[in-house]
Order: C-alpha cells, then sequence, then structure tokens
C-alpha cells in the first residue's frame, strides 16, 4: 500500500517562496540543481508556512468557541504545554514550556483551547516576551476572569548553536493581570504548582 501523505499549503505561496529560496541555496555556495537539493526549495516552503500557521488563527475565536458559563472560582491550571516558536531576529526555533493560570469570573474554556492558544502565537516569528504577553492579553480580554498568570521557559537555538553558543541557558519570562498581581499568595500558589521559583 502506498503512503500518501496530504498537507494543503497556499500554491502561489509556496512556489514564490521556493523561487527564494532556490536563490538563497545558490547564494550559499550550493548547486540547487543538485540531486540532493532538487525538493529542497519546495520542502522548505511549505515547513515555513506550516512553522508560521498563526498568522492565519485567532486567539479570540479559539476561546470564544468553548466558553461555559459555570460559578467555579478556585484556579484553573494547564501545565507543560510544549510550544516551538521561531526567533524573529534569526529565525531559528525557540522550545520550551507555558505554564498557564486563571482564575474564573464566570465563565470557562475548553482545556484544549488554552493550549490553542499558545500554538496559534507561538506559530509567528517571535519575542519570547512578546509570546507570553499575547497569550496572557488573550486569555485576559475574552474570559474575563479575576487574573491570568503566564510563565514561558525556553531555550533559543539563536544562544546555542551561534553567537555566545550556550547550550544550557533557559530563558524565562512571566506575565499577570489581576489576583496574581495584587496577591502574591495567589502567585506563590500558582508557583508551587507549576514548580517553578521566579525571583
Amino acid at each position: 500500500m502506498e503512503y500518501d501523505k496530504t498537507e494543503e499549503f497556499d500554491t502561489e505561496v509556496t512556489k514564490q517562496l521556493a523561487s527564494h529560496y532556490r536563490e538563497i541555496l545558490r547564494l550559499l555556495g550550493e548547486d540547487p540543481t543538485r540531486h540532493g537539493l532538487l525538493k529542497t526549495p519546495e520542502r522548505v516552503a511549505r515547513s515555513m508556512q506550516f512553522l508560521t500557521k498563526g498568522y492565519e488563527e485567532d486567539g479570540s475565536a479559539i476561546i470564544q468557541s468553548a466558553m461555559f458559563r459555570e460559578e467555579y472560582s478556585q484556579m484553573v491550571v494547564v501545565k507543560d504545554i510544549e510550544l516551538y516558536s521561531m526567533c524573529e531576529h534569526h529565525m531559528l526555533p525557540f522550545y520550551g514550556k507555558a505554564h498557564i493560570a486563571y482564575v474564573p469570573n464566570g465563565y470557562l474554556t475548553g482545556l484544549s483551547k488554552i493550549a490553542r492558544v499558545v500554538e496559534t502565537f507561538a506559530r509567528r516569528l517571535q519575542l519570547q516576551e512578546r509570546l507570553t504577553v499575547q497569550i496572557r492579553d488573550c486569555i485576559q480580554n475574552n474570559l474575563n476572569p479575576l487574573g491570568v498568570a503566564v510563565v514561558i521557559e525556553a531555550s533559543h537555538m539563536c544562544m546555542q548553536i551561534r553567537g555566545v553558543q550556550k547550550q544550557n541557558s533557559v530563558t524565562t519570562t512571566s506575565a499577570f493581570t489581576g489576583a496574581f498581581l495584587k496577591d502574591s499568595r495567589t502567585r506563590n500558589e500558582f508557583f508551587d504548582i507549576i514548580g517553578t521559583k521566579l525571583h
């Protein structure tokens, strides 16, 4: 049985991107017509469309697609959400985990929607600091909870394989609203749950 992998990409965008990547290969001193590189420009063109698919997605629509009226007022935490993004300065990956909490104010959202919001904003050319704030604001603006907490821990390949070349460095960013900003007990409870201590 033949394996048939199907993915949908914009044909015209793929064609134009591939043309540019073919020229990039040439400028790097490679021969884009050699056997091993013949399909590389198209592969990279499709790969880049996938890695930046977040531009076509709407975090607010994701949250609003699964909002439930519920009188639950304790912290909801989704931790260890894997994320993969690309640094906008060098277009190299950074990867790690997001930990997210909110204190509901009459509405909950589906747990998978929290992870999808992370994916939506991560699949763009990003700064970790901006990504952290975008996730926080999306949840705050759509659920209107009593507070939101977002912590991201990530390793950046622009620091690992080029430049300073420090393989074990981890960058941690955080963003809070409401109860997590004003109440140290709520914030510390969140840190205890995710197993992270920020100083």
